[in-house]
């Protein structure tokens, strides 16, 4: 994230209302770009349907098979995600780029070996027909090499390229949606089939990027497995914060207003659908998590750490670290107010601009929408006091602040049933109260003690963690490579 923080830097030094939405506009898709896209994807995607007087049961199906396929493919892929990014950054400052390909092409076979047995063994027995459970299949395929390209394309620093590519999957996914439902295809098969072509014109573009940037080694593709061992606390974290935020929805379809749709394939539309439009203001605190927090801190952090580097006096350190933390927390402050005013601003004027949407919005889901943006508000905060952690390298705390958000929100949703439906949606707001609590409380804890942990909380004797992860890489590599690449 520095580096992306040193690119944006150069950009909004440019004067000038369009440098500033140009900054803006990258930050949004460096940080939220696959979300957001799948968000107004199926939004695009409702009103589309709509539009051309499809039934509700097409509509409720189509977007049932979307959601599910896209739920799947984030699970699948969040405890790599944050594992691989830090294998890319080790590699990028050793300026060993020649080991950073090979790691993407492995871990997305890994995930899409594991991901399509357990996926397709579910549209198997879903009720879907022969041809959207194959495009269903596809269309995870493709989301699963897209979603691990994320962590990948960050490095590039091509923003202009991919800016293009996600345009470029909404465009197409949308024109063709209208066009195929305009000559009269089958719902299902003609959104799916548009979306997979969409999102199969982003990912060829992603992958020519990558593999413009990084040059071939030798190094084995499951080399990164081994840093899944050294940073298991990421992993996890990287799970459990996505655990954190789908368990509330599929909770959902198994309770009052479950909608069973088609075999295996339920929904909650009353709920998923403010869920999804309450997601989006979250962007206002990820986009300025980045240009606020990132561009403003980082110079800081870099010179309180370069103080231990080069032999900088106790009182310049003290120094230092006082600014460092001074700025953080002016920050993290303004951003937090910043989501503040964006979640008030929409629960007040929501309900006017919802109703101009085609989305059958009523009273109950008017009512969502109002609690379920708070929740978001939350997790948006307390996700920005989450990466802080991280950027400390406080792996604990971020597993135990994550770890929190994923139970209280699941168990909470859970216990949220058994009351009155207008409440639904308080589980979700619980779960943001605990991950924004604890996240508070050790960033606190942490930053109080910073000094002992940089100095004195680290392992005497540097020990490497040959553990489950790097046993099977090496095994994997043997079997798949022959043995003759590095590991």
């Amino acid at each position: 994230m520095a580096g992306v923080g040193f690119e944006l830097k150069k950009l909004f030094k440019k004067k000038g209302f369009f440098a500033s939405v140009k900054a803006y506009g990258y930050s949004s898709l460096i940080c939220a770009g696959p979300m957001l896209l799948g968000v107004i994807l199926i939004l695009g995607i409702l009103m589309l349907v709509s539009h051309f007087d499809r039934s509700q049961f097409d509509r409720e199906l189509t977007v049932c098979m979307i959601t599910y396929t896209l739920l799947a493919s984030l699970l699948v892929t969040s405890f790599f995600s944050m594992a691989v990014t830090r294998y890319i950054a080790d590699m990028l400052f050793e300026e060993k780029r020649e080991s950073v390909i090979s790691s993407f092409f492995g871990s997305a076979g890994i995930m899409l070996f594991f991901g399509c047995t357990a996926y397709g063994i579910f549209l198997i027995f879903s009720g879907a027909t022969l041809t959207e459970g194959l495009l269903c299949l596809l269309f995870f395929s493709e989301l699963i090499v897209t979603w691990n390209a994320t962590s990948y394309l960050t490095a590039i620093k091509d923003y202009r390229g991919i800016m293009l590519s996600l345009a470029a999957a909404i465009g197409v996914s949308l024109l063709l949606a209208a066009l195929f439902l305009y000559l009269g295809l089958p719902t299902t098969v003609g959104v799916l089939l548009s979306v997979t072509i969409g999102y199969g014109v982003m990912l060829l573009w992603h992958l020519v990027l990558l593999c413009r940037y990084f040059p071939q080694g030798d190094t084995s593709a499951f080399f990164f497995l081994h840093w899944v061992d050294r940073f298991l606390p990421l992993a996890f974290t990287g799970l459990l914060t996505t655990v954190g935020l789908m368990s509330h929805l599929v909770i959902m379809w198994f309770g009052p207003l479950q909608v069973q749709v088609k075999g295996l394939f339920f929904g909650a539309p009353f709920h998923d659908v403010p869920a999804l439009i309450a997601y989006m203001t979250t962007l206002i605190t990820t986009v300025n998590f980045v240009v606020s927090v990132e561009v403003n801190f980082y110079p800081k952090y870099r010179s309180y750490f370069a103080l231990f580097n080069d032999r900088g006096t106790v009182g310049d350190i003290l120094q230092a670290e006082k600014e460092m933390l001074g700025v953080m927390k002016s920050e993290l402050w303004y951003t937090s107010l910043k989501q503040l005013f964006t979640t008030a601003l929409a629960i007040s004027v929501g309900e006017l601009l919802l109703k101009f949407l085609p989305l059958g919005f009523n009273d109950l889901m008017f009512g969502y929408f109002r609690i379920l943006t708070i929740g978001y508000g939350l997790y948006a905060v307390a996700n920005m006091i989450m990466l802080m952690l991280l950027y400390f390298t406080d792996y604990t705390g971020a597993l135990e602040a994550s770890a929190a958000f994923a139970l209280v929100s699941s168990v909470m949703t859970v216990v949220s049933l058994k009351f009155d439906p207008a409440y639904f949606g308080i589980g979700f707001v619980l779960g943001g109260i605990a991950f924004f609590l604890v996240g508070v409380i050790r960033l606190d804890y942490y930053t109080k003690r910073l000094r002992y942990f940089i100095l004195a909380a680290q392992p005497i004797v540097s020990g490497e963690k040959n553990g489950f992860f790097t046993k099977a890489g090496r095994s994997l590599s043997r079997r798949l490579e022959g043995g003759t690449h590095e590991f």
